[in-house]
């Protein structure tokens, strides 16, 4: 097993993506970043058994063609992904919609953040997380 942590960030905004990847080398240079334009590109990335799987996915839910919860639904209904932590992050602050979401095995919902600083804190809280406690479990017993 590797020394450092794999992190893939699925989102349509390069900027967005670019800010991303800046603010976790910030936290921690040691941690490989991963990108796909949409969820139909990261399914394919995470499909490819050649390919080693992230240690953490992190998941833009408005996405035109094929969305953040549709990409969400497929990772959790695969063997070799479901154990895999997803942390929704989007400009929504509905929270029925992240109640929603959480149900359906994303382990945080967070409103995207708008400059690395907030990047910065929410990758660190993330990172920071016991993810052990979350595999095999149902998130809402």
């Amino acid at each position: 097993m590797p020394d450092y942590k794999r992190l893939l960030i699925i989102d349509d905004d390069y900027d967005d993506s670019i800010l991303f990847m800046n603010a976790v080398k910030e936290v921690d240079d040691t941690i490989v970043c991963y990108e796909a334009r949409d969820g139909r590109q990261a399914l394919e990335m995470l499909n490819n058994i050649d390919n080693p799987l992230p240690d953490f996915i992190f998941l833009d839910l408005r996405m035109p063609g094929y969305s953040g919860e549709k990409c969400l639904i497929e990772i959790k209904n695969r063997e070799r992904l479901k154990n895999i932590p997803v942390i929704i992050y989007t400009t929504s602050k509905n929270v029925e919609e992240s109640i929603q979401l959480k149900a359906m095995g994303a382990c945080h919902f967070m409103t995207k953040p708008r400059n690395s600083a907030e990047i910065y804190y929410m990758v660190s809280i993330v990172l920071e997380e016991e993810w052990d406690s979350f595999k095999n479990k149902n998130i809402l017993q």
